[in-house]
C-alpha cells in the first residue's frame, strides 16, 4: 500500500451534495489520505469532479472503480438505498470501506456488511461523524473522568426547520421504506452522539409520528404524499440506570437546534449547537456541585483533522478521514465501525417496535 491511503469516492458530484460540502473538500485537505479516483453516474460529471479535486482517475461506474488495483479504499457517498452493492463489492474486492450512515436501507444488510467486511479483515468506518466531533469526544471523556459523578438523568433535543417543503432531489426522502427519513438519520445521529457519551439504552418507549404529511416541492410546486416520520420520542433507562429522554424532530419554523443535557449528583454538563452535532460546532458548558454552568474549552488534542480542512460540514469528516487512515495503518480504531453500525440499526428498530406496539423494547 502507498504512503497515503489512496481513496475512491462514489458519490463525488460537484453541484451541491453532501459529498462536495463534506467528503471531496475534507479528502483532498487530508494528508493521510489521497483522493485518488472519483465516481458519478456520467463520464462528463465524473471527469468535472476529477478536475475539480485533483483526482487522477474518473469513472462513471463504480464496479469498475472498485476492483482498481489503485486504490486502496473506496467512500460509499450515494443515497441510502444504493449503499449496499457498492460497500459489498468494495469489501469483496478487499478495499476498506467508508459508507456513510446509514450503512443499510435494512438492518440485515448492515449485519451482512459487517459480517462480509471481518470475514475479510477489512478497516471499515461508518459515517456517525458525530463521535469524532471534537466537543463530544471531550463531553464522553469528561462523563468518563467523573464530571457529573454518576449520570442520573439525560434529556436530548434536535428541532430542525423546514418540514413542510423539499427540492426535487430530496423529496425521495418522503417514503419511509427508503430507509432515509428523520428516524434513521437525524435521530439515528443525534441518539447514537448520546449513547457515544453516556451509554447505551437497556429498555425504550418510543412515539413515532408524521406530523406533515404533505411536502411541497418547491420545484415543480407539487404536493407530495409523505409517509416519513418527523417526530421521534424516546424515553427509557439506560444501561448505567440514569433515566433519558430524546426529542428529535422536523418541525416547520425557527427550530431550536441541538442540545444534549446531562445531570449526575456531582454536576451537569450541556452540549449544544445549532444544529445536529455531526454537522456543525458543539459547544459545552458545566458546574459542579453548583447552579452556574459555565464554558469549558475543548482541548486542542481533539482535533485531528488536516490543517486544512474546510470549517462546518467538511471538518467532522476530515476527523474520520484520519482515524480510518491511521486505523488502517495501524489496527488500533477509534473511528465508528460497520458493527457500531449494526448496533445503532438494531437501536432504531426498538425504537419503532416500541412506538408501533406500543410497549417497551428491552435490549438487556
Amino acid at each position: 500500500m502507498a504512503q497515503r491511503i489512496r481513496l475512491g469516492l462514489i458519490g463525488a458530484s460537484v453541484r451541491g451534495t453532501w459529498s462536495s460540502r463534506s467528503h471531496l473538500p475534507a479528502a483532498r485537505a487530508n494528508v493521510d489520505v489521497e483522493l485518488t479516483a472519483v465516481c458519478t453516474t456520467k463520464a462528463d460529471s465524473a471527469e468535472a469532479a476529477r478536475v475539480a479535486y485533483g483526482a487522477r482517475l474518473a469513472f462513471d461506474d463504480w464496479r469498475k472503480m472498485v476492483v482498481s488495483p489503485e486504490i486502496d479504499a473506496v467512500a460509499v457517498v450515494v443515497r441510502v438505498p444504493s449503499h449496499y452493492e457498492p460497500t459489498k463489492a468494495a469489501l469483496e474486492a478487499g478495499k476498506y470501506v467508508y459508507c456513510e450512515w446509514p450503512l443499510g436501507r435494512t438492518t440485515a444488510e448492515a449485519v451482512e456488511l459487517a459480517a462480509l467486511a471481518k470475514a475479510q479483515g477489512l478497516v471499515t468506518a461508518i459515517g456517525l461523524q458525530a463521535r469524532v466531533n471534537p466537543a463530544v469526544m471531550h463531553l464522553k471523556e469528561l462523563v468518563a473522568a467523573g464530571y457529573v459523578g454518576e449520570v442520573m438523568a439525560v434529556h436530548v433535543s434536535l428541532m430542525r426547520e423546514g418540514v413542510l417543503t423539499r427540492r426535487s432531489h430530496r423529496t425521495w426522502q418522503r417514503d419511509a421504506a427508503l430507509g432515509a427519513n428523520t428516524l434513521t438519520i437525524a435521530n439515528g445521529h443525534t441518539i447514537d452522539a448520546m449513547r457515544f457519551v453516556v451509554g447505551d439504552f437497556a429498555r425504550v418507549s418510543a412515539v413515532i409520528s408524521t406530523q406533515a404529511k404533505q411536502w411541497l416541492d418547491i420545484d415543480t410546486n407539487t404536493w407530495l404524499e409523505v409517509t416519513s416520520p418527523d417526530n421521534i420520542l424516546t424515553s427509557g433507562r439506560l444501561k448505567n440506570g440514569a433515566v433519558a429522554s430524546v426529542h428529535i424532530a422536523a418541525i416547520p419554523y425557527a427550530g431550536s437546534g441541538y442540545r444534549m443535557e446531562i445531570y449526575g449528583r456531582d454536576g451537569t454538563l450541556v452540549a449544544a449547537g445549532e444544529d445536529s452535532p455531526q454537522l456543525r460546532e458543539v459547544t459545552l458548558h458545566g458546574a459542579q456541585k453548583g447552579d452556574t454552568l459555565a464554558p469549558i474549552a475543548v482541548p486542542e488534542r481533539f482535533m485531528v483533522a488536516a490543517s486544512g480542512t474546510p470549517a462546518g460540514e467538511a471538518l467532522n469528516v476530515g476527523q474520520m478521514y484520519t482515524l480510518f487512515a491511521r486505523a488502517v495503518r495501524d489496527g488500533k480504531g477509534q473511528q465508528p465501525d460497520f458493527d457500531t453500525a449494526v448496533e445503532l440499526h438494531r437501536l432504531v428498530d426498538g425504537i419503532k417496535a416500541a412506538s408501533d406496539t406500543g410497549r417497551e423494547a428491552d435490549f438487556e
